[in-house]
């Protein structure tokens, strides 16, 4: 087999940056006008089948007619029907007037019945859409065969890139855009047009989604979001407490979610005992809409208890904005000012492009009346001059030099019905140049003036306000109002006793527990590793064999007995395989150090607030320097004392000789030479070890050699850390 070589570059150029640039250009992310290709193509087959005004027909003509412009499977192009019809409920303004299942936006396992059952129309809003699709108001092109045109953009009168939400995932970046009320948009974009200065959170209050339910209210974050594009807010269900049934119902949930996502992880919570309060959930969704029935255990507190799920499950999500837009050709993330002005452009200029059109025909019409006019003293004239014509190519030219008019004037004359030729009909044409006139007058005078194009947009912009009244799917909610589930406050604190054994095996018992039974069971050939003295509360970080950290509360595993083995942490933690954990510890409140001993003579002492994190993250990688062999972990005030040894040797090291790094991966300093094949097999406090004479093993300078072994001071066997 021949292989050429080439360039990793030229590969990238040639194959891989068109690929990206067609995603990015061509199906992921939206235009001004608020839609991708994909809906384009669609809503406008179902314009050109005339379904804004007649009946409704099957999805699977509407699919199958789209295929002329959109060259996908069907499936592709049914799936974007669907998220564009009402019966969906995916979008705020839905565009596709829909019958039958077309399944729901809230529902993961709820699918849509197949586009040969269902039928569909466009929604009357789409006349908004395609009133100018035909007055030059946007540029066609050819579809991808040359046998049709379609689109570019299409000439909505309202701004539908902030009336609906968008996701796009192209090659490199992504879209995210959150949907607005209707009416607030275009009221919004009035507003905008007469005073760019205007205070966009004072009429386009907050983001808006058609599952509803209650958004938390953070004016700092919804200013940055309109600011820059970019930003998140959270979003709630919606719920109701049923006293006598003892039974909460969810209404309405986060856009961001689905039903079955809510009752997976409550589940899955329920199994792993961390919900307790909860004897029943069911998806009781109907023809009367979402419901998501919640039976509790006799004494629950609801608002605690959804305090609770809202802080633990997706009945309270974020949404994440990143306002990416197609503008010309090229993305850019803009915040909802600039959004706004830069569809107040295009709109501006489909207006302009629309009334030039208008102005252009009723010229022509002019052009024409006006020839008219020229034979309206010698009628008889022009019938003679038609009727001595032999020749019917010569119609034409003899009226034009008869008349002095030109080729068109005389088409339009040569083409008068003969009950047309009196002199009354004619008079009432020629009355319509002077109002032809001032028309011409009056669309020219608009063309000229940037304000009164702007003026047409406004009143347009009202016109949909009028015609199409919406209200607010999702509450608003204030932050000041919204209880916060405070774990700490719902766990019982009390002593425990933890231990750790060699193989993983981890225990939490209470002292009364041990008094009864304080013989502890392990596996064959296990050990105990490690054992202390805590509480309930506290945290607990365990270091494994593959430097990594694991952080968890004590309160997350179950009070046990020493007669059981106790959770197995690799799999109870999700750890990798052939991870165990080789070291246990209580960080309290960070202070003090790790210090790390490693066969190669090497200390590293990392201060414990280097292991603090600000979020719940409950996995650190690179917890410690993983490439030379461990040895031992202190958790260790500053200046504690150890003792290394060697084959042969010991050496005694004040841990406040060593300076605390903040890099949790740093490898250390040396402080032990090594002879050749001699390595530090065992480190421990020297409170803890067997040294008589320890003076004989100090040092004033590291790193040092350390003093051959007496006999008196030889260490019993140890069990290593690994």
């Amino acid at each position: 087999m021949n292989f050429t070589e080439e360039r990793i570059t030229k590969t990238l150029t040639e194959n891989f940056m068109p690929y990206a640039m067609s995603v990015i250009v061509s199906r992921a992310l939206p235009e001004i006008d608020g839609f991708k290709p994909s809906h384009r193509k669609l809503l406008y087959t179902m314009y050109k089948m005339n379904l804004l005004s007649g009946g409704r027909t099957k999805s699977a003509n509407v699919v199958g007619q789209t295929m002329k412009l959109n060259p996908h499977g069907e499936g592709a192009i049914y799936d974007t029907m669907v998220r564009m019809s009402r019966g969906n409920g995916a979008l705020l303004t839905p565009f596709v007037d829909s019958k039958g299942n077309f399944g729901k936006v809230f529902s993961r396992d709820m699918a849509c019945a197949a586009s040969r059952y269902t039928e569909v129309k466009l929604e009357s809003i789409c006349n908004e859409l395609f009133a100018d699709i035909d007055a030059d108001a946007v540029d066609f092109v050819d579809n991808y065969d040359g046998t049709m045109k379609e689109p570019t953009l299409l000439p909505a009168t309202f701004p539908n890139i902030l009336a609906n939400p968008n996701l796009g995932i192209a090659v490199g970046m992504a879209c995210q855009v959150c949907g607005f009320d209707l009416n607030e948009v275009c009221r919004t974009a009035i507003e905008r047009i007469r005073n760019p200065e205007h205070d966009l959170l004072s009429t386009l209050i907050a983001p808006d989604f058609p599952t509803g339910g209650e958004l938390i209210y953070d004016r700092a974050q919804l200013e940055t979001i309109y600011r820059t594009g970019r930003g998140s807010f959270k979003v709630r269900a919606k719920w109701q407490y049923l006293k006598k049934e003892n039974i909460i119902e969810v209404l309405e949930i986060p856009y961001t979610t689905t039903v079955e996502a809510i009752i997976d992880k409550v589940t899955e919570l329920i199994k792993s005992g961390k919900i307790r309060e909860i004897s029943d959930m069911r998806d009781e969704t109907g023809k009367e809409g979402l419901k998501i029935a919640i039976d509790l255990k006799r004494g629950v507190d609801p608002d605690k208890l959804m305090a609770k799920l809202m802080k633990m499950t997706p009945l309270c999500d974020s949404f994440s904005c990143n306002f990416n837009i197609l503008i010309g050709g090229m993305p850019r993330v803009m915040g909802v000012g600039e959004i706004l002005d830069e569809w107040t452009a295009w709109r501006t200029e489909c207006v302009r492009r629309r009334i030039y059109c208008d102005v252009q025909k009723k010229k022509a019409k002019l052009h024409l009346l006006k020839g008219l006019k020229k034979i309206l003293l010698d009628i008889d004239r022009a019938i003679s001059i038609i009727r001595d014509t032999e020749e019917d190519a010569e119609v034409i030219p003899n009226l034009m030099i008869g008349f002095g008019i030109d080729e068109a004037q005389a088409e339009f004359i040569a083409e008068i019905k003969l009950r047309n030729i009196n002199k009354e009909h004619i008079l009432k044409r020629l009355k319509e140049v002077s109002d032809l006139e001032n028309e011409i007058d009056r669309l020219e005078d608009i063309l000229g003036s940037k304000a009164k194009l702007r003026n047409l947009i406004i009143k347009e912009l009202e016109n949909v306000i009028k015609k199409y009244p919406t209200k607010r799917h999702t509450q608003i909610v204030y932050e000041h109002e919204v209880e916060e589930y405070d774990e700490s406050q719902h766990i019982e604190d009390y002593p425990v006793n933890v231990f750790l054994s060699r193989d993983g095996y981890f225990k939490k018992i209470v002292p009364q527990s041990l008094r009864v039974s304080s013989e502890q069971k392990f596996k064959e050939g296990d050990a105990l590793r490690q054992s202390f003295e805590s509480t309930n509360k506290s945290e607990i970080i365990f270091l494994t064999n593959r430097g990594q950290a694991y952080k968890c509360k004590l309160h997350e595993f179950d009070d046990t007995k020493a007669s059981v083995l106790g959770d197995y942490l690799p799999q109870k933690l999700d750890m990798e395989d052939g991870e165990v954990p080789i070291f246990m510890l209580l960080p309290g409140d960070y202070s003090g150090n790790l210090v790390y001993v490693f066969e190669t003579g090497k200390i590293a002492k990392i201060e414990l607030s280097a292991y603090e994190t600000k979020s719940n993250r409950k996995k650190l990688t690179g917890a410690y320097f993983s490439k030379s062999p461990l040895v031992a972990v202190f958790h260790t005030t500053p200046d504690a004392e150890l003792a290394l040894y060697t084959q042969s040797r010991i050496l005694i090291v004040n841990t406040a000789q060593l300076q605390s790094k903040t890099t949790r991966s740093a490898q250390g300093v040396a402080v032990m030479t090594l002879k050749k094949n001699q390595q530090v097999t065992r480190a421990c406090l020297l409170s803890e070890s067997s040294i008589e004479n320890v003076a004989r093993y100090r040092t004033r300078t590291l790193p040092a050699a350390g003093a051959l072994i007496k006999e008196e001071d030889a260490p019993d066997k140890q069990m290593s850390l690994l």
